[in-house]
């Protein structure tokens, strides 16, 4: 068995879902596992020149492999059948890929009416808080209690570790939300309800030693939704919103920018043992002509795409692992 991991080293929307689905088309994955957050994630791929929006499916759907809600998962019933008609439309086969595991807790009515009393940390209202809430309280509804889930079904521990091709298994894990936003390492209280990093994968049944690749995904500026104030001063920003389309895949709003913040980047990169760091939104920067970041308290302006790119690959190779791959992409559906 063996296990390559997404995180997000951001807060969220950083472009997961792409890199999943890139992943997908050049290996030759046996499982596809979200392994946390629920519909408050929202992930976009562009497959075969169409623009899909996912909030709980993995996107090994798309090519043919077998994807799983996993238990750290928090699933919404509604949204799951939504989702599964909304690929079956687009003429996605899922004929025996889509599976939940067995003890992936509920967001029940009563979690979304708790979730929108929310006026002070800044939600997508989806009933995850509370659900995750009503999980550690231990009084939660598990899936295998819902029975128009039964179809869908599966053991986690069976269909990993007591699988006949126990030793030919390789999965891929699907996070949601970003490091940023992690409930122990993120800006509390302004976090999300689940764990964002590797740690978050190995809570869904695979053992640490099976992990092969962590791959983190940035943004080279960064974007932030909720309530806390993010943005900068600087007005190039809007003209990054409108270019780079930031707003949010979930709730729609618009997504607060800011300069890259390499410090939380590095702390995140090490924190996760990343050994690929995969920088999006290369393309946008590019039309908007301005190549910026922080590092500590200091703003540094590049001339140009080049510099920045040997800047960040320099250090990130310095100061968090020498044999680190840093990659720059300007691609809307490939690395």
């Amino acid at each position: 068995m063996l296990a390559d991991v997404i995180v997000d080293l951001q807060y969220g929307d950083c472009g997961k879902g792409k890199i999943a689905s890139h992943l997908c088309k050049i290996n030759d994955y046996t499982h596809v596992i979200r392994y946390n957050g629920g519909c408050n994630a929202g992930h976009t791929i562009y497959h075969n020149g169409q623009k899909l929006v996912t909030h709980h499916i993995p996107c090994g759907v798309l090519h043919g492999v077998k994807s799983i809600i996993g238990p750290g998962c928090v699933l919404n019933v509604d949204q799951f059948f939504k989702e599964t008609g909304e690929l079956e439309d687009a003429g996605i086969d899922t004929t025996g890929l889509i599976k939940v595991a067995s003890n992936t807790h509920i967001i029940t009515d009563f979690h979304m009416a708790q979730d929108k009393k929310d006026i002070e940390i800044g939600t997508t209202k989806r009933g995850n808080g509370p659900a995750y809430r009503d999980k550690y309280g231990r009084k939660g509804m598990i899936a295998l209690e819902i029975p128009e889930l039964a179809p869908y079904i599966i053991d986690m521990y069976e269909e990993i570790h007591n699988n006949e091709e126990h030793d030919e298994i390789k999965i891929l894990f699907e996070g949601a939300q970003g490091f940023g936003l992690d409930v122990d390492w993120g800006d509390y209280p302004y976090v999300t309800s689940s764990h964002c990093t590797v740690g978050s994968a190995l809570l869904n049944g695979v053992p640490p030693r099976a992990i092969r690749e962590v791959w983190g995904v940035a943004k080279i500026y960064e974007t932030y939704v909720g309530a806390k104030d993010f943005e900068g001063p600087d007005e190039v920003f809007e003209d990054i919103r409108r270019v780079g389309q930031e707003y949010g895949a979930t709730t729609g709003r618009p997504r607060q920018i800011n300069w890259l913040d390499y410090d939380m980047l590095k702390m995140a990169a090490r924190i996760n043992g990343t050994t690929k760091v995969v920088f999006n939104k290369m393309d946008v920067m590019e039309e908007v002509g301005s190549w910026c970041l922080y590092d500590g308290p200091n703003l540094y302006q590049f001339e140009k795409r080049s510099d920045i790119e040997m800047w960040l690959s320099s250090k990130l190779e310095l100061e968090v692992d020498t044999e680190m791959e840093v990659i720059f992409s300007g691609d809307k559906e490939f690395i």
